[in-house]
């Protein structure tokens, strides 16, 4: 079985060939950090974004500046380790290639939005500095330190313990946190603003999305193999999780939402989390927790190819090749 302990290498014939398709997928939607044009950003902060915009970025680019390797760390310390599957290890190491693309993307977009030293350095240190990414980040962790000492899925115990760490990122991490993070990238440019941001977060959205479908077909075959796995004491744990998770995203909005952003208010960002968390619990097989509709039209008139995955859609754009000289425009 997938969680099974040990280190499966065998490729022919293939158990799992899903996880296969995905890394070849995955390998479609190749992009570099050096096609996202900055060029109007810095005039953008400089003349256009108001005072609490300007602050709302600034919070923004510190909990990307470590968010993405936090991620990195968890694959390559407990995905890679436990998932006893050439074909989805073959993913995660494309997977882990997108978490390092997407860290030099956010250290590219701090040494152009902070020229000063200092301040980008505070920047980097924000998980010790600023309390509501601190708080982010201590979730994290938790879950990450919950099976550290987990060498080996030995019992059914075992694996569900692996099981509550994959659908912390899956549904909390990557699925609502970097979510919360694309929205207010995607709300200022409803408004014209830091297009370059917007248009590497494009990319940076996809791969994510494809980084949640991956972590849940994980989850689905390790259920379908073993059946009772996936009981009521675990639904319950990620449901808390969930809100514990919503909890983190409203301690670090409030931050720059409490001085007021028109078009962003506290009361939508709760409702928008909400709406998000339904979309993971019920992915899941979990009943929707908050019924909610998406309080944010400027999401949903977002390109919806990019915004697929956001209503847990195939996404389209993964199917076009990657050959040769390739430029990629901000419409896609």
């Amino acid at each position: 079985m997938i969680l099974d302990p040990g280190f499966d290498l065998t490729l022919r014939p293939m158990k799992y060939p899903v996880f296969y398709e995905m890394y070849k997928d995955a390998i479609k939607n190749t992009w570099t950090v050096d096609e996202v044009d900055f060029t109007s950003d810095v005039t953008d902060l400089h003349s256009k974004l108001t005072e609490a915009e300007k602050f709302l970025i600034s919070r923004l680019v510190a909990f990307f500046a470590t968010g993405d390797s936090i991620v990195g760390n968890n694959l390559v310390l407990n995905l890679y380790t436990h998932v006893n599957s050439p074909e989805a290890r073959l993913y995660l190491s494309r997977q882990l290639y997108e978490e390092a693309l997407h860290v030099q993307f956010y250290l590219t977009l701090l040494d152009t939005y902070i020229p000063d030293i200092k301040e980008r350095e505070k920047a980097f240190a924000a998980i010790h500095n600023i309390p509501s990414i601190k708080n982010k980040a201590d979730f994290s962790f938790k879950w990450m330190d919950s099976i550290h000492e987990l060498k080996r899925l030995e019992t059914k115990e075992d694996r569900r313990k692996f099981l509550m760490n994959l659908l912390c990122f899956a549904t909390s991490v990557e699925g609502l946190f970097f979510f919360a993070a694309f929205a207010y990238v995607y709300y200022l440019r409803s408004k014209g603003l830091l297009n370059g941001l917007a248009s590497g977060t494009n990319w940076v959205f996809r791969d994510e999305s494809a980084h949640i479908d991956f972590a849940f077909k994980v989850f689905e075959v390790a259920s379908e193999e073993e059946p009772d796995l996936f009981d009521d004491r675990m639904k319950d744990m990620v449901i808390a999780m969930l809100e514990d998770a919503i909890n983190c995203e409203l301690h670090f909005s409030n931050d720059f939402l409490s001085g007021g952003i028109a078009g962003l208010s506290q009361k939508d960002m709760k409702t928008y989390l909400q709406f998000i968390a339904d979309q993971r619990l019920t992915r899941l097989g979990i009943p929707a927790q908050y019924n909610v509709k998406n309080p944010f039209p400027f999401m949903e008139l977002q390109d919806t190819q990019e915004l697929a995955n956001f209503f847990e859609r195939r996404v389209s754009a993964y199917q076009v090749g990657v050959t040769g000289d390739v430029a990629f425009d901000e419409s896609f």
